[in-house]
């Protein structure tokens, strides 16, 4: 991802902003359509963690730039997760989406943090880029189990076999 350099920093702010938005709805929706508890619980942190950056970034928004009304955008620069895939798409598919939006959100950080003056700022914005690195490895484990067992996501508890067996002691 390349940020056009014309834009401010509030308004790269405000980019993100929206993006962290997107993201936690993304993960709310797909949360309608998982039934394992274990991958809902995965799906609520993510949300939970999309929504937790957003308040980041408006903390730092508010701080450097407290003249401007602190807000998101109507649209992003950045893609919704899955605006290019259809209403019947795939928990699979969602779940590439959501990779190839992690990694975006990763890159747009750390350019961010290379185009900041400020060092706080900087390292925040840093440090959102690791933690978008962290929810790939998270969907890339998801994705592996998806691409494995295709019904992992549409069973409350999920079982490699029908009946389990003792193998040790």
């Amino acid at each position: 991802m390349s940020i056009d350099r014309k834009l401010k920093a509030w308004e790269i702010l405000s980019v993100g902003i929206r993006s962290e938005i997107d993201a936690a709805a993304f993960y709310v929706r797909l949360q309608d359509r998982v039934k394992n508890v274990l991958l809902l619980e995965k799906l609520k942190f993510l949300a939970l963690e999309e929504e937790h950056h957003r308040k980041i970034l408006e903390r730092l928004f508010g701080q450097r730039f407290p003249e401007k009304t602190v807000g998101a955008p109507a649209s992003s620069l950045m893609p919704p997760i899955a605006a290019s895939l259809g209403e019947g798409a795939s928990v699979l598919d969602l779940f590439l989406a959501a990779l190839e939006a992690e990694k975006a959100s990763e890159s747009f950080y750390e350019e961010a943090s290379e185009l900041t003056e400020e060092d706080g700022s900087r390292r925040m914005l840093a440090y959102l880029g690791r933690v978008e690195r962290s929810h790939q490895a998270m969907i890339r484990s998801e994705i592996d189990l998806l691409e494995r067992f295709p019904d992992y996501y549409n069973v409350e508890e999920f079982y490699v076999g029908e009946d389990l067996f003792n193998v040790g002691p």
